[in-house]
């Protein structure tokens, strides 16, 4: 009996798929709430409350996202007033981007609920599991 006999690949059991569900639960999670904004947008601005104005190029390498994504998002956050944008005075092909005085109370109060979401994301876990979890998933 050959090892794939003896363990039948089982969908369930798939690092992929349980991720998927993991994800998919947070989603959900945070659309009910933080409906203003998507987890992408959220990460613009809470990476920008963190460091201030940065180039539009590296804040999207800080969030994870390539340059296309993260022009995209940038625009749908300017088109709601929560970030603003303006050319590099050295180095006018560079776009740095910055917080709005809006998107800077936004994200001010929207941390806590973002504290909530991952709370609720977690609360299945005890707080050794949830530190396990996020170091592993560091790892990964």
């Amino acid at each position: 009996m050959t090892a794939a006999e003896q363990h039948p690949y089982q969908l369930e059991d798939q690092i992929g798929f349980k991720l998927r569900l993991a994800n998919q639960r947070h989603l959900e999670l945070f659309a009910r709430m933080m409906p203003q904004v998507t987890p992408t947008q959220f990460a613009i601005l809470a990476r920008l409350r963190e460091t201030g104005p940065l180039s539009q190029n590296h804040l999207g390498r800080l969030v994870g996202m390539d340059a296309a994504t993260t022009k995209g998002v940038i625009d749908r956050l300017k088109t709601k007033g929560l970030v603003e944008s303006r050319r590099n005075e050295t180095d006018m092909r560079r776009l740095d981007i910055s917080l709005s005085p809006a998107g800077a109370a936004f994200v001010e109060d929207a941390v806590e609920t973002a504290r909530a979401i991952t709370q609720a994301t977690l609360r299945n876990l005890t707080p050794r599991e949830q530190e396990r979890l996020l170091a592993l998933l560091d790892k990964l």
